[in-house]
């Protein structure tokens, strides 16, 4: 049975002052312990029910619960609240507010009023944990976007969440960057955090997560494993997310290949290397 860390049920919500509702329904579970990605197309809602996961906004109706219990909107619950669900902007100059590197990640240990020494210690830990330490003393301006990526999930994860969202957090970042920042991910989920990212980037979405959820419009069309959410290819299609790439070159290959390598379509390159490298062994071993 999924044990289901934070649910959303029929959330609706609109916007003051907005004439067209954002969410409309949403009902799905992040499942503890996983690598989870929501995807769906700029626009379906994923950033305003991200910030109803740690009580930013409220629904108009539904209900978030956390670990099965409704969010209380009161100020000591919503504080909480912001410590087990860290939130990561697609902007991270939304997030950035102090005038240093070191600055920014203690704000939060500042609020909750721990001793210094132990905010030096968290701080210390969490700048080596992101590769950050020797940017401690520099100001936020100067550093690149990559950088400030970087900085604002240190910032959150110094507050040791149980859940980690991150908006977008691919965007705007290059190759190399990007394969970076998911290496940092698989190392924060290893470590205990349950990860939900949001994306509309499907070749990231099928390489990277054990469970994916789709929105569109507002509410969910899909939650499952990524190789159930290929058989929805016309779903899919309707969205303009299509298909990865490698399932594409999948499908390219002759039957007698995809037979000989079996275990279905490969979810990352480097799973298919080691498909290649076994069957490589088999043929030697003949």
């Amino acid at each position: 049975m999924t044990s289901w860390l934070l649910e959303f049920s029929d959330l609706q919500y609109t916007y003051p002052g907005g004439q067209k509702s954002v969410l409309n329904g949403v009902s799905f579970g992040i499942p503890e312990g996983k690598k989870c990605v929501l995807l769906g197309r700029n626009g379906c809602g994923k950033s305003t029910l991200f910030q109803h996961a740690n009580g930013i906004l409220q629904p108009r109706q539904g209900e978030v619960r956390w670990r099965g219990k409704p969010f209380v909107y009161k100020r000591s619950f919503l504080q909480e609240m912001t410590q087990k669900v860290g939130l990561v902007f697609q902007d991270p100059e939304h997030q950035l507010i102090a005038s240093t590197v070191a600055e920014d990640v203690s704000y939060g240990l500042v609020n909750r009023k721990l001793p210094p020494d132990t905010i030096r210690e968290k701080v210390g830990k969490a700048l080596e944990a992101f590769g950050m330490s020797e940017l401690a003393e520099t100001p936020i301006h100067h550093l690149s976007l990559g950088q400030k990526r970087r900085l604002a999930l240190a910032g959150v994860m110094v507050l040791e969440p149980e859940l980690l969202l991150l908006d977008e957090p691919t965007a705007y970042l290059d190759r190399y960057q990007t394969k970076n920042l998911l290496r940092e991910l698989d190392q924060i989920h290893r470590s205990g955090t349950t990860v939900l990212m949001a994306t509309h980037d499907m070749d990231i979405a099928f390489e990277w997560a054990e469970w994916i959820c789709v929105m569109d419009g507002g509410r969910l069309v899909f939650a499952g494993e990524p190789q159930a959410l290929l058989a929805e290819r016309q779903m899919l299609e309707s969205l303009h997310l299509g298909i990865p790439l490698i399932a594409e070159v999948w499908e390219m290959l002759p039957p007698s290949w995809k037979r000989e390598m079996g275990e279905g379509i490969p979810q990352s390159l480097a799973d298919w290397k080691r498909r290649l490298e076994e069957r490589k062994e088999e043929v030697a071993s003949v």
